[in-house]
């Protein structure tokens, strides 16, 4: 669920901090499910386009529709991807306003974390979906698996131990292994499978670690955010001391997402 020092205001800044690893993760997951051109898809917290964009390269859908909560996000997303084959709207995910048995394939990439009841967002999803249809969810496995942010949390909460009312690791007990799949076997979801998805993150420098934190987008750079100028200092000097700095400046992290599929 979402923190009210959460924000989700800026694309761009979030395309620096967390957009170009989700990408990686997408990838893969597109991959993994497997659908066929010339299927009707819903792209639910669809945020900046990107996994929208990824369906129109590698799927040859007939039509996405595209949902997000944030005003901002779908806006730059329409900017960015004029395809007329994909329709970007405002919405909820607890209830989608589309007919039922309306899509072919239903896809959910980092989103239920931030929905008070995601167990009413995949019986939407489920809704909608035609009998016999994909629907795929992929998370990021921040209790564990999220190098880039477990570095961060683990270094904050040393200095702060106010950092753990942010830490998603904490708040998010859908991240953790399992849990997603706990979640979708509640549903009403046929021939559901799970698999974890890893992918390396590598920054070209510390700045390429550190800067996008100060971007103000997502609970992690609110944190950062909401700190004085010494106890920021203090941070980036821990992390500094902490994370694994290769010899020529890089750092390199395993970053891993929890996905499911199944049928509607």
């Amino acid at each position: 669920m979402q923190n009210k020092n959460d924000s989700w205001s800026s694309s761009n800044l979030y395309e620096k901090f967390m957009g170009r690893w989700s990408n990686l993760v997408a990838e893969k997951f597109l991959n993994w499910l497997a659908i066929p051109p010339g299927n009707i898809w819903l792209d639910v917290g669809c945020g900046t386009g990107a996994l929208t964009k990824l369906i129109l390269q590698t799927n040859r859908p007939k039509k996405i529709i595209s949902i997000d909560f944030s005003d901002e996000f779908i806006s730059h997303a329409q900017q960015s991807l004029t395809n007329p084959e994909v329709s970007f709207r405002v919405g909820n995910a607890e209830s989608l306003e589309l007919e039922s048995n309306s899509v072919d394939a239903t896809v959910s990439g980092i989103m239920l974390n931030f929905v008070p009841q995601p167990e009413k967002a995949v019986d939407e999803m489920l809704r909608v979906t035609k009998s016999g249809g994909t629907i795929g969810i992929f998370l990021w496995d921040y209790a564990d698996g999220m190098q880039m942010l477990r570095y961060f949390w683990d270094a904050a909460v040393e200095l702060d131990s106010n950092a753990k009312e942010y830490d998603e690791g904490l708040r998010f007990p859908l991240c953790r292994k399992g849990e997603l799949e706990t979640l979708v076997n509640k549903s009403e979801m046929k021939k559901f499978e799970a698999i974890p998805i890893e992918v390396r993150t590598v920054f070209k420098n510390f700045d390429d670690y550190w800067l996008p934190f100060l971007g103000n987008v997502g609970p992690a750079p609110g944190y950062v955010m909401s700190l004085g100028d010494t106890e920021r200092k203090k941070l980036k000097n821990k992390l500094l001391e902490t994370l694994p700095i290769e010899k020529d400046g890089t750092i390199s992290l395993i970053a891993r997402a929890w996905a499911v599929k199944g049928e509607a």
